[in-house]
């Protein structure tokens, strides 16, 4: 399955080239029309997403699945995710204290290909309050060893491996495939 990750730059997307993806998945802090719109540029099937600390409060228009604490199969794979960010100032939307998201997650099931708009903490984190990781994302990765956790929010494309699972961090875009 050839899959479309997008994250924090609605930008970078206008220099995205020709190509062809069964699934998009965005990772937050962009557009609702531009993931629309790369979504129909590239032909997608399906469309995957989590908000991020720079979006809006509203609701996902249609035909965008928000995967929020919720889980979504396609093509044989089981989707979940997470949206925001550590709580780095007082207000704004999607904005969790790292216990917060400890208490979603504990019963939040297994899932292949966990998305995210923030980091698992210390992996991918930056070095200032804004961009750390949440602590409950290691405990779920531990626990679960979902194939992929892909998030945004740390502007950078990066991949590391956490036993069995590959952390993907992408800044713009980037293609996946994922044999199921």
């Amino acid at each position: 399955m050839n899959v479309l990750i997008i994250a924090d730059d609605d930008f970078a997307l206008n220099g995205l080239p020709e190509s062809r993806a069964d699934l998009l998945i965005s990772c937050g802090d962009l557009l609702d029309l531009q993931i629309i719109r790369t979504a129909a540029r590239c032909h997608c099937i399906q469309t995957l997403a989590v908000k991020g600390n720079h979006d809006s409060s509203a609701s996902f228009p249609l035909p965008i699945i928000d995967l929020h604490l919720r889980t979504f199969e396609f093509n044989g794979l089981r989707f979940g995710g997470f949206c925001g960010s550590w709580k780095y100032k007082p207000r704004g939307n999607y904005l969790f204290e790292q216990s917060e998201v400890e208490a979603a997650l504990v019963s939040f099931p297994r899932v292949d290909v966990f998305v995210a708009h923030n980091s698992p903490f210390q992996i991918h984190d930056k070095n200032d309050e804004v961009h750390t990781g949440f602590v409950a994302f290691v405990s779920y990765i531990q626990k679960h060893q979902p194939a992929f956790f892909i998030h945004g929010h740390q502007h950078i494309s990066k991949e590391t491996s956490v036993g069995p699972t590959s952390v993907i961090g992408t800044y713009g875009f980037r293609n996946l495939v994922i044999s199921a």
